[in-house]
Parts: structure tokens; sequence; C-alpha cells
């Protein structure tokens, strides 16, 4: 919900829309990093097939689950 600043309706975003955007951008910038470093390490070690793509989304959920947390938090301060 945007809270109005003046009666020239002139709005800002809520506290709740700053933190949800925060979370948002950084869970999908903890993803695309979360999936570059965990492609080159599975390759590096020399995962494949169903593992490779096991290990990948699993470390990009945990990364993006992270980065998003803390870019929430950040929005909110």
């Amino acid at each position: 919900m945007l809270v109005a600043l003046s009666p020239y309706a002139q709005f800002q975003p809520s506290c709740f829309h700053l933190v949800k955007m925060g979370f948002v951008i950084g869970y999908t910038t903890g993803m695309a990093a979360g999936a570059l470093f965990s492609i080159f390490s599975c390759l590096r070690i020399g995962i494949r097939g169903r593992g490779l793509m096991g290990g990948v989304r699993k470390t990009m959920m945990q990364s993006g689950g992270t980065f998003g947390t803390f870019m929430a938090i950040g929005m909110d301060i």
C-alpha cells in the first residue's frame, strides 16, 4: 500500500513493499551467483548429469535465500 506524502498525490512505497522488493532483488541476484559458482565447482570436480542438476538447484536456492534475506534487512534499515 502506498503512503501519501502531500495532498498533491505524491506517493512513496510502504516499508513492507520496500522489504519485499529488497528480498526479490536479492533472491534473484543470489540465484544467479549461485548458479555460476555451483556449475563451475561441480564441473571442476567432475559431477555430471542428475548430480549436477541437483547440486546446482540446491546451491541456487541456498544462496538466493541467504542473499535475499540480507537484502530485505538492508532495505528495511
